[in-house]
């Protein structure tokens, strides 16, 4: 318990000095925020701070801090260090400065903002890996609470061959239809609420339990990281893909981005993007501890998984079911159930929310007329579809289809690490550059040594893929560098032209 208390108050003690050190780097003012100076009523829409706040946590807390954590946990509880560690330096400060820059430039989406601090190879690059994770992000968070309410609300069988798991896919994938396609404020605006106070108490009720039903958690040790995972993955990089949401997740930046038009003050940024992600952050640590003292406890046993690490490794699912209602009973277990449902279709719908606004900006389609939307809703939903139905029907494909998704979630970090890294270098800030510069790194790192070795990948040996991604780390480095030295030494104008209200 001591070693898992001490990663809360790195958390929280890291959250309140180093949100107030990025701050500081990026200094918000008053100047209008394109909430006002492009309002549309349907994608520009000034709302209130808790809104504002309580959409982007539903919006980029998919099943990634629950699913992730109970996996990652199998690493041994090093987990409750680097967790929040890599939270406060990667996570926190990936998603304020990729908010505070679309702010700052009319709300602008990711690819642009990739277009205008690289160049047009970079951003077609970008477009590539960000509209392959969208996809996969909405199949993903169709398909993963979808599971969950067939098995543990409605007691189906979640089988592929099941009518009624299809039935549950179906509503799914008509919610996601409605949020894509109307206004922020008409819907995402009106139900995320609701949802935020499930998951509140679903995430406040867990955390309560770890202490009142007295589960064990273990302590780090050097003995326990030299027993490792049970199935012999090394730390890393698989780690650092396994545990993403909650730690970096790049996906987050593409959700930033949306919230940053509808944000009605600048200085609202520190709470709305930073904060977020720490409580993103403390719901990952809740669930790791939570999986390990039911593993510790005995209860996440079955004849189907008998070995004692079996069901975390391959049914996480299936524990989060077994510790909601050991800890709350059956409807206060139930009430849990369905805050964990409830986070990733509260991801997956603004997933590919963003990517229609990614596609619009892209061909620069208009998205007030409600056909425009349409013409763009149509394939990505058609494609959505088809992934989600191969996945599904083939033996292991939800499982390729996992892996390309943490990849590729990783893969989107280093983009947005990189761009925050040039801004700040083009605005003459060499020393707070390298907040971002050294993350972007280790995830440019991580990433390529995870792609050469695994089996998706190039298989490579480890100690080759070790090299390779050294190697890359600082190719990756010393190119955002460079560009940032340049676009200082042009004078390239890095924000849009601020607006003042009179007076100031």
């Amino acid at each position: 318990m001591t070693t898992f208390l001490i990663g809360l108050v790195i958390l929280f003690a890291g959250a309140a000095v180093y949100g107030k050190i990025c701050e500081n780097v990026i200094k918000p003012d008053d100047r209008k925020t394109p909430a006002f100076t492009k309002e549309d009523g349907v994608d520009y829409v000034p709302m209130k701070t808790w809104k504002n706040s309580l959409i982007n946590l539903l919006n980029i807390a998919g099943t990634g801090p629950i699913l992730g954590p109970i996996q990652g946990i199998l690493f041994g509880p090093i987990a409750f260090i680097l967790i929040p560690i890599g939270n406060i330096l990667g996570g926190s400060l990936h998603d304020y400065f990729s908010g505070m820059l679309a702010i700052r430039n009319n709300g602008m989406q990711m690819p642009d903002l990739v277009k205008k601090y690289t160049n047009v190879p970079v951003y077609n690059l970008y477009n590539v890996f960000v509209c392959l994770l969208m996809l996969l992000v909405g199949a993903v968070f169709i398909y993963t609470p979808g599971d969950i309410a067939a098995v543990q609300v409605f007691k189906l069988s979640g089988a592929a061959s099941d009518p009624s798991t299809w039935v549950v896919y179906g509503a799914i994938f008509i919610y996601y239809i409605m949020a894509t396609m109307f206004p922020i404020d008409k819907l995402i605006g009106r139900i995320y609420p609701i949802f935020g106070a499930i998951l509140l108490f679903s995430a406040v009720g867990v955390f309560g339990g770890i202490f009142l039903k007295g589960y064990n958690l273990p302590e780090f040790t050097m003995e326990s990281l030299r027993v490792g995972h049970p199935a012999g993955q090394r730390l890393i990089p698989m780690f650092f893909i396994t545990v993403a949401c909650g730690i970096v997740s790049g996906f987050h930046s593409t959700q930033t981005a949306i919230i940053s038009r509808n944000v009605t003050n600048e200085k609202q940024g520190r709470m709305t993007f930073f904060n977020m992600m720490v409580l993103e952050g403390f719901i990952a640590m809740i669930w790791a501890a939570a999986a390990i003292g039911a593993v510790n406890k005995g209860i996440v046993v079955s004849d189907a998984f008998p070995g004692q690490f079996d069901m975390l490794l391959k049914a996480p699912a299936l524990v989060i079911g077994t510790v909601a209602r050991d800890m709350l009973g059956n409807v206060g277990g139930m009430i849990a159930i369905l805050g964990v449902i409830v986070l990733p279709i509260t991801s997956g719908d603004t997933a590919l929310r963003s990517l229609r606004l990614m596609i619009a900006d892209y061909i620069h389609l208009d998205q007030k007329p409600t056909r425009n939307r349409l013409y763009i809703c149509l394939p990505v939903f058609a494609l959505v579809a088809a992934i989600l139905y191969w996945a599904k029907s083939s033996p292991g494909g939800f499982n390729v289809l996992w892996r390309y998704f943490a990849w590729s979630n990783q893969t989107i970090s280093i983009f947005a690490f990189g761009i925050i890294s040039i801004y700040l270098l083009g605005k003459g800030l060499r020393t707070a550059a390298f907040m971002s510069l050294i993350p972007g790194m280790w995830y440019a790192f991580i990433t390529f040594t995870f792609i050469c070795n695994a089996a998706i990948g190039f298989n490579l040996p480890m100690n080759i893929a070790y090299a390779l991604g050294v190697i890359f780390a600082f190719v990756y480095g010393a190119l955002v560098y460079t560009k940032g030295n340049r676009i200082r030494a042009a004078h390239t104008p890095l924000e849009a032209e601020p607006v003042y209200a009179k007076g100031f």
